[in-house]
């Protein structure tokens, strides 16, 4: 029988517990398992690096709301990237990634991964034919954010699914704006989903977290053995509480866009604002590209404001509703100003984000408080 998201979101992975009949998933805080016999362990859990019975009810669950059949869960969204690059690349080996990169991302690319010999190249991932044109013989990857952040950029996934396996490339996703209610990734040709689960999927900005999901089952074991042999695993409690998160992702992303829609109204209009940056605006250069693959446009927005650097800063300054803090995706609205604070890493190098830029993560509380706060902020 086929479930609907929501059913899935409740119930995938999280069938009442053998023992007693609790219907949520327990916490299994314990690092060991008692064995019945040398080399025998009960139903193969061993050790919690390796496995837990919490930490796969969260693999599973996403696995199954994305579409996949793996889904591997770890401590942040960047070791689940570093992970999968180690798994699936080798030195010598070049990636494709946005020209406007998330900043941890890029900071992972240029700091440590090129030190160990994994070269990159930003492209422009709305344009098939720039991406194409930035791939080498060593191509291993095109790496992919849409919408990306913070200038909420879209890729035709489909598009460059196409790109990649015409040169044995393969296609990443990074779909933590998105999440798995608005768009799924694996459906349109990508090969790998990756999510920061500290942001959307948690959605509380209590846990932090990150993912792995891929319909190709042999890759999906290489991944399984990296996530073991690395270690960046996520405990049980902190998985515990990215699935009790998950269960209300798609209430929460219909009330963030209904949100994110108002706002992302007013500001266009607003005069000290010169540009908004929503792909759900019929004037962004990706609008048709988000209406055919997502189902909604997200609770993220970003604007540049009239009165550069200064002005943008004082907006988030200024705001009170909306905290002024890093991170996004939580059921509170939070501001930030891209270039000093998420994206700073970025500095000096082509992803460098403008200076006037302010990222908005709008929450699910009452829109006209939102709407007031950004009002009294922009002054």
């Amino acid at each position: 029988m086929t479930y609907g998201f929501e059913t899935l979101a409740i119930h995938a992975g999280q069938e009442p517990e053998r023992r007693t009949g609790a219907v949520v998933p327990p916490i299994f805080q314990t690092s060991t398992y008692a064995q019945d016999a040398v080399g025998a362990p009960r139903l193969g859990y061993e050790y919690s690096r390796s496995g837990n019975p919490t930490r796969d009810a969260l693999q599973e669950c996403l696995a199954a709301l994305e579409g996949g059949r793996r889904g591997l869960t770890f401590a942040s969204g960047l070791a689940a990237e570093d992970t999968l690059l180690r798994t699936v690349c080798r030195p010598g080996d070049h990636v494709v990634i946005p020209d406007d990169a998330y900043g941890g991302s890029y900071r992972l690319f240029a700091k440590v991964l090129e030190r160990w010999g994994l070269a990159y190249t930003p492209a422009r991932i709305s344009d098939p034919a720039a991406v194409r044109a930035a791939m080498t013989d060593r191509t291993r990857v095109i790496w992919v954010e849409t919408p990306t952040n913070p200038l909420l950029g879209i890729a035709d996934v489909a598009a460059l699914a196409g790109v990649a396996h015409e040169r044995d490339a393969l296609l990443v996703v990074d779909n933590t704006f998105a999440s798995p209610y608005l768009q799924q990734p694996l459906a349109l040709g990508a090969d790998v989903v990756v999510h920061s689960t500290t942001k959307y999927i948690g959605g509380h900005s209590d846990v932090v977290g990150g993912a792995l999901v891929t319909t190709d089952r042999s890759l999906g074991d290489e991944l399984a053995f990296h996530q073991n042999a690395m270690g960046a695993v996520n405990g049980p409690f902190d998985a515990w509480l990215t699935l009790r998160g998950v269960k209300t992702l798609g209430v929460r992303m219909d009330r963030h866009c209904d949100n994110a829609e108002r706002v992302a109204e007013y500001l266009s209009r607003h005069p000290k604002v010169s540009q908004v940056l929503y792909p759900g605006l019929p004037d962004h250069p990706g609008h048709e590209t988000a209406a055919k693959q997502m189902r909604r446009f997200g609770g993220m927005i970003s604007f540049r404001a009239a009165g550069g650097e200064a002005a943008a800063v004082e907006v988030c300054d200024r705001a009170r509703v909306f905290v002024l803090a890093e991170s996004l995706g939580g059921i509170e609205s939070l501001i930030e100003h891209p270039g000093r604070m998420t994206h700073a890493s970025a500095a000096g190098s082509p992803l460098e984000v403008p200076a006037d830029l302010v990222r908005l993560s709008v929450g699910i509380e009452t829109v006209d408080d939102l709407l007031a706060d950004l009002e009294q902020a922009l002054g």
